[in-house]
């Protein structure tokens, strides 16, 4: 885990997530300001760079909004699309690729980095 990883403060309370959606937040990774994307469905949550593997560029077409079509999130840059379930691009420039994971674990009401966050 690197020195400036921001694991110490919540970046979310679990309350303020969807029950069924996608939420952005901001973090410090490697000592960068680092938009994630958050998807959480019941209990369970995922967790990835928001950041596509085609070209580098944000996923969401404004800062916190994304594009969702039946159950998959499309790159508002240049329409690739991606599983819910695991992050793997299945349509678009960069089939076969996948969104960087983000581990986060779950505090009482918070959710926190965990560990070395990205995968």
């Amino acid at each position: 885990m690197a020195e400036n990883e921001s694991v110490s403060t919540s970046l979310i309370d679990w309350a303020a997530l969807p029950e069924s959606g996608l939420t952005a937040v901001d973090a410090i990774i490697d000592g960068e300001n680092t938009s994630i994307i958050i998807h959480r469905d019941g209990e369970k949550i995922s967790a990835w760079l928001n950041i596509c593997p085609h070209a580098g560029r944000r996923l969401d077409y404004v800062p916190g909004k994304f594009l969702l079509d039946q159950g998959l999130l499309i790159c508002a840059a240049h329409g690739a699309s991606f599983r819910l379930a695991d992050g793997e691009c299945v349509a678009g420039p960069c089939r076969g690729e996948h969104l960087t994971k983000v581990a986060l674990v779950r505090r009482g009401n918070g959710l926190f980095l965990e560990g070395n966050s990205c995968q």
